[in-house]
């Protein structure tokens, strides 16, 4: 990495792209893409542009971000990866998109939850639904031992236990 410090013009820039991410701009980005702008671009968090597109709810942006090789399941340094970011905002649209780009139902970060996880803490009835529609596990742990069901009724989800409960038909 080079000790060079940006520039203003890079650094504006900078954050005219993520702040097109944010927003969804897909005219903004896809000529930018076109020109070779890297799809996996990330923010001082390691939020890449699919990251800050996806966990706002916009899945065109989401999808045009895969079309041009960006990570469906690249974690941020926190560990989030994009589709349990959309898990626990409840933007079905772009977990639709991240799904149909590739990103792995039962990705994980360090701390061993997975999107369904996120989703049935959050009390996420219709992203339950899809996530386990696309094979999510939901009796996948996290290293402590807890599944979906554990983390649902943990956080005092009301709705999700329902849906993961161990019989139940699908």
């Amino acid at each position: 990495m080079s000790d060079e410090t940006p520039d203003d013009e890079t650094l504006a820039f900078a954050a005219r792209v993520f702040a097109a991410a944010r927003e969804g701009d897909v005219a903004a980005l896809r000529p930018l893409l076109e020109q070779g702008l890297p799809a996996d671009l990330a923010n001082d968090k390691g939020d890449t542009l699919l990251m800050l597109a996806s966990y706002q709810g916009h899945a065109e942006a989401a999808a045009l971000l895969i079309a041009h090789g960006a990570d469906p399941d690249r974690a941020n340094d926190r560990g989030q990866t994009p589709l349990a970011g959309t898990a626990f905002r409840g933007e079905i649209a772009a977990a639709r998109a991240l799904l149909a780009g590739g990103a792995r139902v039962d990705a994980a970060g360090p701390d061993g939850r997975t999107a369904l996880m996120m989703a049935a803490m959050f009390d996420r009835v219709e992203m339950v639904e899809l996530l386990l529609a696309h094979g999510a596990d939901a009796g996948r742990r996290t290293p402590e031992g807890l599944d979906a069901l554990g983390a649902a009724r943990a956080m005092g989800a009301r709705r999700t236990p329902a849906l993961l409960e161990p019989g139940r038909e699908g």
